[in-house]
């Protein structure tokens, strides 16, 4: 029988959606057990996100520093044919429970030589915090073999607004002139026939996982307009995360002093940066146009869009 793990984490419940939908074609089909992993953290998250509370846990998802997990309910020892990794995007980073989960030893010993699957549902911007779990699987001797990214219906400029009173409402549309935030309920469902193509290659043989399964089914959208101001945020980001890390620990006033700073630069700069940068950008596109497809090619990979 082949034997599949899947870790994740969802605040919101929308992400567990999402791995109910790719999952249920597994569980469907006799040969193959699927073993569920939620991760939880010692010190739970809340949601809705209390607004200072939110920006305090900032410098350490961006650093990636791990923090307390409750125990790991999993054989450690057990010999995977294939796991999943189900994660959110924090700040353009891996949210902290999955960077926590990366760097135990339980991960270490699971993921060592193993084939991975990511499973990504966020706003809009993924590209860094893929980059980083790349990495991070690389020094754990994994092999990425396809990645899976479903953004909000609502749009980039529209999800500025929606997704921020999400976190701080608790509620996906919380007035009615604003944009329902979240993944459409429709590209969830359809995401199952990611879940199709993973059990036909699972069932197909006893061989190990080597190449891509979801090729062709638009398991990414790589959005060319937010390539560079990914790379120049997450730039930001690193240089703010030490310096607010510098200041204290999460919890301290003179962090606190230091966030009510940085979020009145962050809202200046989306005010005022981002749209001039993007204009440029549509006015420069011609100029980059084969330099913005290679990038395309590469954020798109293993899958494809």
């Amino acid at each position: 029988m082949r034997q599949v793990l899947v870790v994740h984490y969802s605040q919101t419940g929308q992400l567990n959606r999402l791995v109910r939908s790719v999952c249920a074609p597994l569980q469907a089909d006799a040969g193959i057990q699927v073993d569920f992993l939620p991760l939880e953290p010692a010190q739970p998250y809340p949601f809705p996100w209390p607004f200072l509370g939110f920006f305090r846990i900032f410098p350490e998802t961006v650093l990636m520093k791990p923090q307390p997990l409750r125990p790991l309910a999993v054989d450690a020892g057990k010999d995977y044919d294939l796991i999943i990794l189900a994660y959110q995007v924090w700040f353009l980073s891996p949210s902290l429970p999955l960077t926590s989960f990366l760097a135990s030893p339980e991960a270490a010993r699971l993921l060592r030589g193993r084939p991975v699957v990511t499973l990504i549902g966020c706003r809009n911007m993924w590209l860094m915090a893929q980059e980083k779990v790349k990495a991070r699987l690389a020094q754990l001797g994994a092999r990425l073999l396809d990645n899976v990214a479903l953004t909000d219906a609502c749009g980039t400029a529209a999800s500025f607004l929606a997704t921020p009173l999400w976190m701080f409402t608790g509620r996906r549309k919380p007035y009615h002139w604003v944009p329902e935030a979240g993944i459409a309920d429709a590209e969830i469902s359809a995401a199952s026939r990611f879940g199709e193509a993973i059990a036909r290659r699972l069932s197909a043989d006893a061989l190990p996982l080597e190449q891509p399964m979801l090729r062709g089914l638009g398991a990414v959208k790589v959005d060319e307009k937010l390539i560079g101001s990914e790379t120049v945020g997450n730039r930001s980001f690193q240089l703010w995360s030490r310096l607010l890390s510098a200041l204290g620990p999460q919890q301290s006033r003179r962090r606190g002093a230091g966030l009510l700073l940085y979020i009145v630069f962050l809202i200046s700069l989306i005010i005022t940066v981002v749209p001039v940068g993007a204009l440029l950008k549509k006015v420069l596109a011609p100029l980059f146009k084969a330099r913005t497809q290679r990038q395309k090619d590469y954020f798109a990979g293993p899958s494809g869009e």
